[in-house]
């Protein structure tokens, strides 16, 4: 909650500052009214059965959004969040309720800069590292001060300190905040015709938990050629500040795809490796939900690896027909180091959605089946989401 004040209370200072006498307050005030105010609302039914055992849950996230017009460069966002439970909640389902400031910010543009400071969204590349876990309902976000650069041609530099990261639980579960003192660093040049290139540096000093305290340096090529599209990734880490773990672990991606009319057909492979049993690669500020499966068997208390890291050998498919998006996707997963973690074949999933938009209006079913072998149990989800934005 402490968080929460202290982010709109520095967005309502930064305002006053920018509202005070040698500034226009004539001009201020129209920037204010011609701002934007947006209202969304997302229902979802999720359903959970782990060997039998069901627990389900209905709940409605309500967004109201408001964005001022720009004032000589300045500008600012609040928005808030709430999440309601329509039936009763028995656990099993990530989505806690609850009402929070999603984002709270003041930004300047100037030239080819933004700075941006306060609580706000990140998200980096595919949000492998860096991400907001949208697909839950109470998103994760963060307090600090970030720094976007396009000076350079074809070029994109990020850089970014956070205070705060505001997790998916809420700010009434004790792991719902984590205090750090991160630092972010991404660059992307886009100037090669066959796709970006991005290096990156994530600097991970969480003051909570310290278990996710980590250093790690990597780079990434994605593109598209024709009907052709491609990614590869490789990442190194090592243990940081107080993290009780000394490791080095290493991260590898190499995925295909291949468009086939209208259908897309894509192969991938992963590896979040792991240094024997003394750590493994962690992804601790991560989207974890799109990877490794939506049935969210690796998240390992956030880090999103277990002992011994995993190996994801992954294919899909997907088509659009009438305006309905069709995906279907199949995940094989097998531990890194089988003698770090004593396991082999973790397990398998097989998953698919279909969406359809009907103007400000989208439906969505999407289903998860992961048969375990040696980690977790025979689980299902289904999720029927129900969403409108005005």
């Amino acid at each position: 909650m402490n968080h929460i004040k202290k982010s709109a209370l520095s967005l309502a200072v930064a305002m006053a500052a920018v509202s005070a006498p040698s500034m226009s307050a004539e001009t201020i005030t129209e920037a204010l009214k011609e701002g934007d105010v947006s209202l969304s609302f997302r229902m979802r039914y999720e359903e959970v059965d782990v060997d039998g055992n069901d627990v389900d849950l209905t709940s409605l996230k309500t967004r109201l959004t408001y964005k001022s017009a720009d004032y000589k460069g300045f500008g600012g966002l609040i928005e808030m969040d709430d999440v309601t439970h329509i039936s009763d909640f028995e656990g099993g389902v990530g989505d806690p309720e609850g009402t929070e400031v999603n984002q709270a910010y003041l930004a300047y543009t100037f030239s080819d800069t933004t700075v941006k400071y306060g609580r706000q969204r990140i998200l980096l590349d595919n949000q492998r590292f860096v991400g907001g876990v949208g697909f839950r309902q109470n998103e994760q976000t963060y307090d600090g001060l970030t720094v976007v650069n396009k000076s350079l041609p074809d070029t994109t530099l990020f850089a970014a300190h956070i205070d705060n990261v505001n997790r998916i639980f809420g700010e009434d579960d004790p792991r719902g905040d984590h205090e750090n003192d991160t630092y972010l660093f991404n660059a992307k040049y886009t100037g090669f015709k066959a796709g970006a290139l991005t290096a990156y540096a994530y600097l991970i000093d969480n003051e909570d938990a310290a278990a996710f305290s980590t250093d790690t340096y990597g780079i990434r090529f994605a593109g598209k050629t024709g009907d052709f599209g491609y990614a590869l990734e490789y990442a190194t880490q090592s243990d940081a500040e107080d993290n009780p773990n000394s490791y080095d672990a290493d991260y590898i991606l190499a995925e295909g795809s291949y468009k086939i009319a209208d259908v897309t057909l894509k192969a991938g492979y992963e590896v979040l490796g792991a240094d024997d049993a003394d750590g493994q690669f962690i992804t601790p500020l991560a989207t974890l939900h799109n990877f490794q499966g939506w049935n969210d068997q690796f998240l390992g208390g956030g880090t999103g690896n277990i002992t011994g890291g995993i190996e994801d050998m992954y294919v899909s498919a997907s088509t659009k027909l009438a305006g309905v998006k069709l995906s279907v996707v199949y995940h094989s997963l097998e531990s890194d180091d089988s003698d770090a973690s004593g396991k082999d074949d973790l397990g398998s999933e097989l998953g698919f959605v279909v969406a359809k938009k009907f103007g400000p209006v989208g439906l969505s079913l999407k289903y998860s089946d992961y048969s375990a072998d040696d980690h977790g149990s025979d689980t299902d989800k289904l999720w029927l989401t129900a969403s409108a934005s005005f």
